[in-house]
């Protein structure tokens, strides 16, 4: 797209522009994921869901419609910014199912992930210019020919419409967020007044509580979690963005000079191998936390 967009000066200053293209996504949903997660505790999941996916629909077909290098930055910024699916729905997950597949729930929305990167490569490699591909189904002069990248956006929108149907039937669980949130505050506060009558020191732990909640930066689990989680994503959105300037580069600037079909390929092919990885590893990680779990029960026997 940066190629036809005319932007870049020389060959070799196409990866600097897409560049920014790509992380304009990513600085969207950075601003946005924390207030999404606000408006989904407090709105709902279903609304948070639902606005992610219209989100999707309007600004994925605008960025195939792009016509200037600004209209394919903002129209992916934007997307970025509305689309905060992410955290509101892996809450969904853990939400309706029972606390014993709670983590099952969350693992098979993480694995959606792997279909995404088997069609939508494939999706964006086919479709892509179809009026150079498939000149017998697309002239130059429709919509497909002056807008070569707009068949494979507009497929992705119908596929989102057709997300966005199905999520109509979905029940609302922010009540479940609530009770269980009610629980805890009851149970929290029978320990207080369990620790107030013992040795008047309620106050004080309450406040020790709150300032503990405001701190979570602090917590180091927490934080290596999250660093850990951040440099994997990078390695695997610097694969993905990286993989596809070097495979279309031209061989004079150590390119592979692929088509963009050749690319979806690849990148397809990848994604399924991914599919199948994470799927054993899954499977294994189970067999081993079941086997964790048969062992600690039989020790409990046992000191009983």
């Amino acid at each position: 797209m940066i190629r036809d967009l005319k932007v870049a000066k020389q060959e070799e200053d196409i990866g600097f522009y897409a560049g920014f293209v790509g992380a304009a996504y990513f600085l969207g949903r950075t601003t946005s994921a924390v207030p999404w997660g606000m408006f989904a505790d407090k709105y709902g999941r279903k609304p948070c869901i639902m606005i992610s996916i219209l989100s999707v629909i309007v600004f994925n077909t605008l960025f195939g419609l792009s016509t200037t290098y600004w209209m394919a930055i903002i129209t992916r910024g934007l997307l970025g910014l509305l689309c905060g699916i992410l955290g509101p729905i892996k809450a969904y997950a853990s939400e309706v199912c029972r606390k014993e597949h709670q983590a099952l729930g969350i693992s098979l929305v993480t694995s959606s992930r792997s279909i995404a990167l088997i069609t939508g490569p494939a999706i964006g490699g086919f479709l892509a210019r179809p009026a150079k591909k498939y000149p017998n189904l697309f002239s130059e002069e429709s919509i497909f020919g002056r807008f070569p990248y707009f068949l494979p956006c507009l497929v992705i929108s119908a596929l989102a419409a057709a997300a966005g149907v199905a999520c109509i039937w979905l029940p609302e669980t922010l009540h479940m967020y609530h009770d269980e949130k009610m629980e805890a505050i009851d149970a929290m506060g029978a320990q207080v007044t369990d620790l107030n009558i013992e040795d008047g020191k309620a106050n004080q732990l309450g406040s020790d509580r709150m300032a503990s909640t405001k701190s979570l930066l602090k917590n180091r689990q927490l934080m290596s979690a999250i660093t850990l989680y951040c440099v994997f994503s990078l390695h695997d959105t610097a694969y993905l963005e990286i993989f596809s300037l070097w495979a279309v580069s031209s061989r004079k600037y150590r390119g592979l000079s692929l088509t963009s079909q050749d690319v979806g390929t690849a990148l397809a092919i990848s994604g399924y191998d991914y599919c199948c990885v994470q799927h054993s590893t899954k499977h294994s990680s189970d067999t081993r936390t079941k086997g964790c779990c048969q062992w600690y029960l039989c020790d409990s026997d046992v000191n009983i």
